[in-house]
């Protein structure tokens, strides 16, 4: 085991949970475009299931979902709250920017792969300084739905010609 962490040179890191906590902002945001679309909003701790996955597949569960045009109107409804404000309800965990330097220290290139759109996570490295620690980034865009992050994992894999015994993946592993 201690020989495979060290033939490891990869890291590929997930955002939501991983580095940062998005709870606040995430829920916040959910709640605002059920509310905006007239539809009752679940209390916070019961939206918290769908920090993570694509909000394309949390709005079809979600009350009122299913019809397409409504989901895409509640996309754009969280973005637009996202986008200005809840962005920035969200914290580092304790100890992540020490554990990025230490894994960036030890030779380890570091790589975001995460459901988030890429403009929300650069965003996102950028408000907290994160992004000089990441050698890429690998979200979907703004219009891509329901892109899985087992495929966001390959793209990395492949963009980056990364051999996978040596790269090792950190996040949710529910969404793998």
């Amino acid at each position: 085991r201690e020989q495979r962490l060290r033939a490891m040179r990869h890291v590929l890191l997930d955002l939501d949970g991983t580095l940062t906590d998005p709870r606040e902002g995430i829920t916040a945001c959910i709640r605002h475009a059920l509310t905006a679309l007239g539809l009752e909003a679940p209390p916070p701790r019961d939206v918290d299931r769908f920090i993570g996955p694509p909000l394309a597949q949390s709005f079809r569960i979600l009350p009122g979902g299913g019809d397409e045009a409504r989901v895409e109107r509640a996309i754009a409804l969280y973005r637009e709250r996202f986008g200005s404000t809840g962005i920035y309800e969200n914290a580092v965990y304790g100890g992540i920017p020490a554990a990025l330097a230490a894994l960036a220290r030890a030779g380890r290139r570091l790589h975001l792969v995460t459901l988030k759109p890429e403009p929300f996570a650069r965003r996102v490295l950028g408000h907290f300084d994160l992004e000089r620690h990441f050698a890429s980034v690998h979200a979907p865009d703004l219009d891509a739905r329901d892109v899985g992050k087992a495929a966001l994992i390959r793209q990395a894999l492949e963009d980056r010609r990364l051999d996978p015994p040596r790269v090792a993946m950190v996040g949710d592993p529910r969404q793998a």
